[in-house]
């Protein structure tokens, strides 16, 4: 079921994402770059090349045109996917960059860092918006509303905050318990489904440890097995279990530490699923 396996980069993975239609693959690496891929074939499509440090996160503009890079070199970088140019760097945090992340319209750019906050960027011009402070730890995550006037933001100081983008004032405060390094909203605008489970985000301050296929993707990876709406499909051996993955429909993209990103489609029709 394996569809390609993408070689190009020289170190380990961070991460991997695809556009929001499913026709590019970002993969960002160890290496200091980023690599475009068609999704379709596998074919590069560029090499994105800038970064001074370890690129740790990518997230595609919602028109797929634009990709942004955060990097342990403390900025954002934004390209042009389409000639792999460098748009803008957006420069102001005082630590390693963990995640971004784009508003629905693409019109402003959510970063999360190591120093403690969230910094909002005009996506067109590259300014600083506003600066949201109140975690005490690293934020691993960030991600706006389906409206775009709220952000959210993870942090290793176990919580999560809700962000009002127009006042730049805290919402609300949730305790997780636990670490979150991930996380989107639900279309629903309720719920916020990350690697912990589904926060549920007026009904509940704690994570609710259930079936992610519920309210995302019906294909996810839990530790060793690729999982299909509740059954588990696939066995990965240990080789195989990478350091970061994306998912889109029925295809798996997996980054591994040796630098290689492998494509997985699963056909429902194949599958046993006695659902």
């Amino acid at each position: 079921m394996s569809r390609s396996t993408l070689e190009g980069h020289s170190e380990r993975i961070s991460v991997v994402a695809f556009s929001l239609h499913g026709q590019v693959v970002a993969s960002a690496s160890h290496d200091c770059t980023v690599r475009l891929w068609d999704a379709g074939t596998g074919a590069p499509r560029g090499t994105l090349k800038g970064h001074s440090g370890w690129v740790s996160a990518v997230a595609f503009s919602p028109d797929g045109q634009v990709v942004a890079s955060a990097s342990y070199d403390y900025t954002i970088k934004l390209w042009d996917v389409g000639t792999g140019s460098p748009h803008s760097t957006l420069k102001g945090h005082s630590g390693w960059v963990n995640a971004g992340a784009f508003s629905l319209h693409g019109q402003m750019v959510a970063s999360a860092a190591r120093d403690y906050t969230v910094k909002l960027w005009d996506a067109g011009t590259g300014a600083l918006h506003s600066t949201l402070e109140g975690h005490s730890g690293w934020v691993n995550a960030v991600a706006f509303s389906p409206d775009g006037q709220a952000v959210a933001s993870a942090s290793s100081d176990r919580t999560v905050i809700l962000w009002d983008v127009r006042t730049k004032e805290a919402i609300k405060e949730l305790d997780t318990y636990a670490v979150i390094r991930h996380l989107i909203f639900a279309s629903d605008g309720l719920h916020l489904v990350t690697d912990r489970g589904v926060l549920e985000i007026g009904l509940s301050l704690t994570c609710q440890h259930r079936s992610l296929s519920s309210s995302s993707s019906a294909l996810y990876v839990s530790n060793e097995w690729v999982i299909w709406t509740t059954k588990e499909v696939l066995w990965l051996p240990p080789d195989y279990r990478g350091s970061c993955i994306a998912v889109r429909n029925n295809v798996l993209a997996i980054g591994y530490s040796l630098g290689q990103v492998i494509f997985i489609e699963l056909d429902p029709d194949t599958l046993s699923l006695n659902i």
